[in-house]
């Protein structure tokens, strides 16, 4: 039983199946995780014990009868508190919406419910999900498992040190500047950003709640939904599961995700981008990618050092304005009209981060349209590229995880290779991939010298999210795998 808590969600299905645990018995050794190990993380951050214990019962009496749920059958779970689920409130972090209870279940989420998962708990997030730490008002700040002065990262910060330190089986989160990629490289787990587009974010706190009550809803921009998990096999099975069009699309709309392009480590083509000065990699992380890189190639991988046509730079650049573009989208009317007047005081020379922010904030719809444009072309190199490679390793973050920082955030900086870098920096290499849209997956890979965990960024072609999933699962017997931080192994 020792080692329960950190089986992947595959295994935990089947033996609920095979009756070697009840769902039961497995949600209470995770309750009693949670009691003992949460509170000097704060991961989970609201529980509904009743309602699970009771779901949990009538799972088992659902299988002693031949009953099958689904491939999830009474396996516990938690979700981002981002996501609305009847019966736990859902804030998205923001103290206005701390008594906000759900009348319906978020479209991924009722996916997850109609596999036979057991919700048992909510994970921690900051304010509406806009940073790459998770503290807010309403619960307060979370720690990283591997080292709590740090932070597990955001916005699934939670659900991530969830999963590293073993109080949940599988987690539902949300990424639009690398909010399932950071937190993942951050804590050791995985994750997996889906393509733009292929999975329902109905029900996703931003928007605010209560707007969109019927079968249309605002699509955010670069956002997605994806699953965090301890395997990439995990991964598979969860986008198996939430992978469907907007529900208003699914009249005449199917989709169907591609078979990975290859069957073995040798056959696929894989293209490398460890480093760029435009958004350095510290050298504590770079090492450990390297090492991923060489063991990979000892096994056999036919590895190019080769990139997309693309400048990293650039794609920051287009990434930073069009995510600014949804922040100024999200704005209230004062906000917004303050962000404009600021804006227009701005110097041309001013190209600093927070000059960019308020640029892209209040920019003209014929300023959004050409940066817009300007992203098609960068999808169009990305797709050239795809043809001769199947996969491209590249980092999540220049960073392992990172200190607490209570500063404003475009105060706040990042030591890279001894050297200050702006604090959003971290974003640089999730949002090279994000603002085209294509899917990628995070893979632990290994452990820098001063203890701290680093994932590596498996990007796809765009609607072949098996093909990164699965490469992800080909290097777990290469690199290792999810190791849990020792402190949340029971001795």
């Amino acid at each position: 039983m020792n080692d329960l808590a950190f089986l992947s969600a595959v295994e935990l299905a089947a033996m609920i199946q095979q009756k070697k645990i009840s769902s039961v018995e497995l949600l209470e050794h995770y309750l009693q995780r949670i009691d003992r190990f949460n509170p000097p993380i704060n991961a989970v951050v609201a529980r509904d014990d009743i309602t699970a214990r009771a779901q949990a019962k009538k799972a088992d009496a659902a299988l002693s009868q031949g009953e099958n749920w689904g491939q999830l059958h009474g396996v516990p779970i938690t979700i981002k508190d981002t996501f609305e689920v009847v019966g736990l409130p859902c804030t998205s972090g923001a103290p206005k919406l701390k008594n906000h209870m759900p009348a319906k279940n978020a479209e991924a989420v009722q996916s997850l419910l109609n596999a036979g998962a057991v919700v048992m708990g909510k994970t921690n997030v900051p304010l509406y999900g806009g940073d790459i730490q998770s503290v807010n008002e309403v619960y307060g700040c979370t720690n990283n498992p591997w080292d709590e002065s740090r932070t597990p990262g955001g916005s699934s910060g939670g659900a991530a040190a969830a999963l590293a330190a073993g109080l949940t089986s599988l987690e539902l989160g949300s990424d639009i500047g690398g909010s399932i990629r950071i937190p993942a490289h951050f804590c050791g787990v995985y994750g997996h950003k889906p393509s733009y587009g292929i999975v329902p974010d109905q029900g996703h706190i931003p928007p605010l709640p209560g707007i969109f009550t019927g079968e249309h809803a605002i699509q955010i921009d670069i956002m997605v939904s994806g699953p965090l998990a301890r395997s990439a096999e995990d991964l598979d099975l969860a986008m198996t599961l939430i992978t469907a069009p907007e529900k208003a699309d699914q009249t005449a709309w199917k989709i169907q995700l591609p078979e990975p392009r290859k069957k073995k480590l040798k056959e696929y083509r894989i293209g490398v981008w460890l480093d760029d000065p435009a958004c350095p990699v510290d050298c504590r992380v770079g090492d450990v990618l390297q090492s991923a890189v060489d063991a990979l190639s000892r096994a056999g991988a036919d590895i190019v050092d080769k990139r997309p046509e693309v400048d990293l730079a650039g794609s920051i650049d287009i990434f930073f304005n069009l995510l600014s573009a949804v922040m100024g989208a999200g704005a209230t009317p004062g906000q917004f009209e303050k962000w404009r007047k600021i804006s227009a005081d701005l110097k041309a020379t001013d190209q600093s981060y927070m000059a960019k922010h308020l640029r892209g904030a209040t920019q003209l719809h014929n300023s959004w349209f050409m940066q817009d444009a300007m992203r098609q072309i960068l999808r169009g190199k990305w797709a050239e590229f795809f043809k001769d490679f199947d996969v491209l390793l590249c980092p999540v973050s220049p960073v392992a995880a990172m200190k607490h920082d209570d500063r404003f955030f475009y105060d706040r900086e990042i030591p890279i290779n001894d050297t200050l870098r702006p604090y959003q920096d971290a974003m640089g290499w999730a949002g090279l991939v994000g603002v085209v849209g294509l899917p990628a997956t995070v893979a632990p890979v290994g452990i820098t010298p001063d203890g701290l965990p680093i994932g590596i960024q498996i990007v796809g072609p765009y609607l072949e999210d098996r093909t990164p999933i699965h490469f992800a699962r080909l290097m777990q017997d290469i690199v290792g795998g999810f190791t849990p931080p020792m402190k949340y192994v029971n001795p």
